[in-house]
């Protein structure tokens, strides 16, 4: 069996450092046909700093049910892409899926490449338990908000959401309110630049430390699963013997 050439690759570019690039990722940059971007103004800032040029492509949220078809139809013929975000991996919280759904989809291949993610170091740097977690993302703004919190009361897995600057101090009051004042959390910011900063402590901790320090840049929030029930010795000698008589 022969290796099928690769139409799409996910290239990951740092969330902050630019350092964090991987010479994997230049080199493919560099040697594909088109370079789809998110901002093709952010973009091109970085293909400059990193002495790169190639033909960029606007492909984000408002345009890309209308681009995949097109996309796809050029791969086909031979043509291979590049899919960045404006920062870290594409497709976490980015657009991404919908085309890489539709490439495998015709039979194209995808790839992508490792690298630069918010979630992984702010859940590494927490010190809560990593051995078990669930990516929650960005809750929803309005509708549907508070139904995925409540679904979330019973979930003992670390929780890791993404969260805007003016979003935070809502979102750790209503989680406070749902899951118990006490659980404990972090928030990082501005992962890999000069003004990295992890905040650890409970939820009404985080609260009382943000209602008196103005916070700016990209956020991660990582939250504490519910403690799950020790069983008792007694517990244990029931399941095994079953109920007295």
């Amino acid at each position: 069996m022969t290796e099928q050439q690769v139409s799409l690759f996910l290239v990951p570019v740092p969330i902050g450092n630019l350092k964090d690039i991987t010479l994997r990722a230049l080199e493919t940059l560099q040697t594909v046909n088109v370079i789809l971007a998110e901002d093709t103004r952010t973009t091109g800032m970085l293909l400059k700093h990193l002495e790169i040029t190639n033909n960029l492509q606007s492909y984000h949220i408002f345009n890309e049910h209308k681009a995949v078809e097109k996309l796809v139809e050029r791969m086909k013929k031979g043509e291979v892409f590049a899919l960045v975000s404006d920062a870290g991996t594409p497709a976490i919280s980015d657009p991404g899926f919908l085309l890489v759904r539709e490439v495998i989809a015709a039979g194209l291949e995808v790839q992508c490449l490792p690298g630069p993610t918010a979630f992984v170091p702010a859940l590494v740097n927490s010190g809560l338990p990593n051995d078990r977690f669930v990516f929650e993302g960005f809750l929803p703004h309005k509708k549907g908000r508070k139904t995925r919190i409540d679904a979330l009361t019973e979930e003992s897995r670390t929780m890791i959401f993404y969260e805007s600057p003016h979003r935070l101090l809502k979102t750790l009051a209503q989680l406070a309110e749902a899951l118990g004042e006490e659980r404990q959390a972090c928030v990082s910011r501005e992962i890999s630049k000069l003004h990295e900063e992890n905040v650890r402590g409970t939820l009404v901790e985080l609260i009382d430390y943000y209602e008196n320090n103005p916070l700016k840049g990209e956020i991660v929030l990582t939250v504490e699963g519910k403690a799950e029930k020790k069983e008792s010795r007694e517990d244990k000698r029931k399941a095994k013997y079953g109920k007295e008589e």
